[in-house]
């Protein structure tokens, strides 16, 4: 079957946006190939600096034939539904139509309306130019008289279509002036001229020959290749970077991997700041020297030219720029250390966290306030967290954290550790922002967890004070990240640490004296709400906030203590890290409808001890035991329900032992009694496993009561004391979670 070669040549795409353009190419055309009738075999796109490429193989060489039979009204219709009937059909008079009878609905039209298919060239003429004019770019412009917008100017497209067995013919379209052909262009320096394709391998041989590969994949194998063996000659390790071979990839098309040198004095300096300094300004690799650990006076630069001097003028020029932006790192590094962390703390006091939250000062005070109320709980010193807490914020006013923000905490840990301070407010300054997605590492040190903990719930808790929450897809202030921070932490360290009693303490100062005198216009305020009431859109969002009746006077709202909209937040905020630990543990590999069965229960917000009994949850219902027990309690709940539903009444255990006639209720009603027993004693050691493991006692009692029990027993007494057994088979699962919310 024939196979599609299409190629948008142009100048420099950057390199940020080439992989999603070769993805959106891709799908816009494969995506309208389909939807007209033209189902492939497969499809690659290639993209290098300079060109955008698709190739789709396995193609028909025409659509085929269609014949659709389209309903029409019916016969006797208003004369203008039959005019609409005629056009969409394509038809000149309604004699040109049949008529069809239906039993229900009498006689219509049917226009049968048979559409050759068209060869898929001319489809592909057809598609190709729309996309062009319609792509995606993030931007774009105009350049010479055309109207044509395209992120960079284009200068030629190849287009060609044909089998193997035969010579593919160029696809005949014009987009703009610029006519599709089968010439593309090689190298901008080392093979500029023109050069005639055919298919997709001719197309790649030939343009490898003009030093152009345009397999993106192959180029970046190519220069790690290419730079390891570089580094190896040179007794050194190439320090790989994902995202930077990403980048330099989009920069050449025929890569030519080169090493250079800078002085040892600049050695002095964090590794982590020369790795930023050279691979920010000059998208180079840095080479460690693997006998001391640290980063070697050498740097790898791939070039997109094979220069007759071996690339000696490239590497010169390159090394005198990273000269004098190392340079200029130094005196940044020298000039920081002669100022200490705490005389840097001041300036907080000038600079806004947010409008509606105070200054950076005034958060860090919260933050220190918060690490010293954790760090007993999580076996750290409090003088030593709250110091450290003060203390991690400082590097942000720095000035190589300035240049280079990516660096933060980490050069609050080298300048520390300048000072000699002790090593855990060193770690603290760098881990408290972990952990920042899910591959980077977790603090374990006390102090750190502390600190980052702090950290965290101040954020959630202020933003959440202001209603600032992540709705949908956004999520400005990393809301989500924080929370899922947090689990983490409490998770990977195995802490006992109930979550409501520190979001509550986090929330006062937030909603304290001294926030609102300094941020009058906050309507948070709501011990002196009755003066600041002033016009009904602020009434109405006090009452919201507060969940007043509609109706409530404004000085009833004023009287509501902040400590009351503390709990409310907290509890807001537990069914937001809810929601959080259930994509956590989805990952893991557990059901995130138990973590909802869990936290229905009222007092859940020790993490630890709900992902625990989750685990311990989702291995009982993998069982016989456990999967029978779930089926009856639903049927007696379901049963339960719906005759509740019926009287209007509401039917709550315990059963009178007296009223239970049946063995069957009776050995059930002894069963539960036992069961609750074990249970709540289970639960109490925060032994899950065994607390399961009564559970499964009453599998066989429920199973034994439905077999041999009508609950709707002619006696109303008899039933109602029936249905109240089966509220204590519901009451008797609540010890361990919500089973309403287990699915499946």
């Amino acid at each position: 079957m024939p196979d599609l070669l299409l190629e948008l040549f142009s100048e420099e795409i950057p390199a940020r946006m080439q992989a999603q353009a070769a993805d959106a190419l891709r799908k816009l055309v494969t995506d309208a190939l389909v939807e007209r009738g033209l189902m492939y075999e497969g499809a690659k796109a290639f993209v290098t600096p300079r060109r955008l490429a698709l190739a789709v193989h396995g193609l028909p060489g025409r659509q085929s034939d269609m014949r659709e039979e389209k309903k029409g009204p019916r016969v006797g219709a208003p004369e203008g539904a039959i005019q609409g009937f005629l056009k969409s059909a394509g038809l000149a008079s309604i004699e040109e139509a049949t008529i069809q009878s239906d039993p229900k609905k009498g006689d219509f039209y049917v226009a049968v309306v048979e559409r050759p298919g068209r060869a898929t060239t001319q489809v592909v003429a057809e598609i190709v130019p729309e996309i062009v004019r319609a792509f995606p770019w993030p931007k774009s412009m105009r350049w010479g008289a055309g109207t044509l917008r395209w992120v960079r100017p284009l200068h030629s497209i190849l287009c060609t279509f044909g089998t193997e067995m035969e010579d593919p013919e160029v696809v005949r379209f014009e987009v703009d002036g610029i006519a599709a052909s089968n010439i593309t262009y090689g190298h901008r320096f080392l093979a500029p001229g023109a050069i005639e394709v055919r298919r997709l391998d001719d197309w790649l041989t030939k343009l490898e020959a003009a030093k152009v590969i345009a397999d993106r994949d192959r180029r970046k194998a190519a220069i790690m290749a290419d730079a390891r063996d570089l580094a190896l000659v040179h007794g050194l390790e190439l320090v790989e970077d994902e995202g930077l071979l990403d980048e330099v990839c989009g920069l050449v098309e025929w890569p030519v991997v080169l090493i250079g040198t800078f002085e040892e004095a600049f050695l002095d300096i964090p590794d982590e700041v020369i790795r930023a300094t050279i691979r920010a300004n000059q998208k180079c690799f840095v080479l460690k020297d693997p006998r001391t650990g640290r980063l070697a006076n050498r740097f790898i630069l791939i070039s997109n030219l094979a220069a007759t001097d071996q690339g000696a003028a490239i590497v010169a020029g390159n090394g005198r720029v990273i000269r004098a932006r190392l340079s200029d790192a130094k005196f940044f590094w020298d000039t920081d250390r002669r100022t200490k962390l705490e005389e840097r703390l001041g300036k907080f006091k000038q600079i806004t966290f947010h409008e509606k939250l105070g200054s950076q000062a005034e958060r860090i005070d919260r933050i220190a306030a918060l690490a010293r109320e954790i760090a007993p709980k999580v076996g750290a010193d409090p003088a030593l967290a709250e110091r450290a807490a003060r203390l991690a914020k400082a590097d942000l006013l720095t000035e190589v954290v300035g240049e280079f923000p990516e660096l933060q905490g980490l050069m609050g840990r080298y300048y520390a550790e300048g000072e000699g301070l002790p090593a855990e407010i060193a770690a603290a300054s760098e881990e408290h922002y972990k952990p920042q997605g899910p591959s980077d590492r977790v603090p374990s040190a006390p102090v750190s967890i502390a600190v980052a903990l702090a950290d965290k719930i101040d954020t959630l808790v202020g933003f959440w004070a202001i209603d600032e929450k992540p709705t949908g897809s956004k999520d400005p202030y990393a809301l989500r990240r924080a929370a899922l921070g947090v689990i983490r932490i409490v998770l990977d360290n195995n802490l006992r640490l109930p979550l409501q009693p520190l979001l509550v303490d986090a929330t006062r100062p937030i909603l304290g004296e001294a926030h609102y005198d300094t941020h009058p216009h906050d309507v948070f305020h709501l011990e002196a709400l009755a003066d600041k009431v002033v016009s009904n859109l602020l009434s109405n969002l006090a009452r919201r906030l507060v969940k007043a009746p509609a109706d409530a006077p404004a000085a009833e709202i004023a009287r509501v203590e902040g400590l009351s909209l503390s709990a409310d937040l907290a509890v807001d905020l537990l069914s937001f890290f809810a929601d959080r630990l259930k994509v956590h543990v989805r990952e893991r590999g557990a059901r995130h409808d138990l973590v909802d069965a869990v936290f229905a229960l009222p007092g859940q917000d020790d993490l630890l001890l709900i992902v625990r009994r989750v685990e311990a949850l989702q291995r009982f219902l993998e069982t016989e035991d456990g999967r029978t027990l779930l089926a009856g309690y639903r049927r007696a709940v379901n049963i339960l329900r719906i005759e509740e539903k019926k009287d209007g009444a509401r039917y709550e255990g315990p059963a009178d032992a007296r009223l239970l006639a049946e063995p069957a209720e009776e050995r059930l009603a002894a069963a539960i009694e036992t069961v609750k027993a074990q249970v709540k004693e289970a639960v109490a050691a925060e032994d899950f496993e065994r607390a399961m493991g009564a559970l499964s006692h009453l599998r066989a009692p429920v199973d034994a009561f439905f077999e041999a029990v009508t609950v709707n027993a002619p006696d109303p007494v008899l039933r109602i004391n029936r249905l109240k057994l089966q509220d204590e088979i519901r009451s008797a699962t609540r010890a361990i979670a919500d089973f309403d919310r287990i699915e499946g």
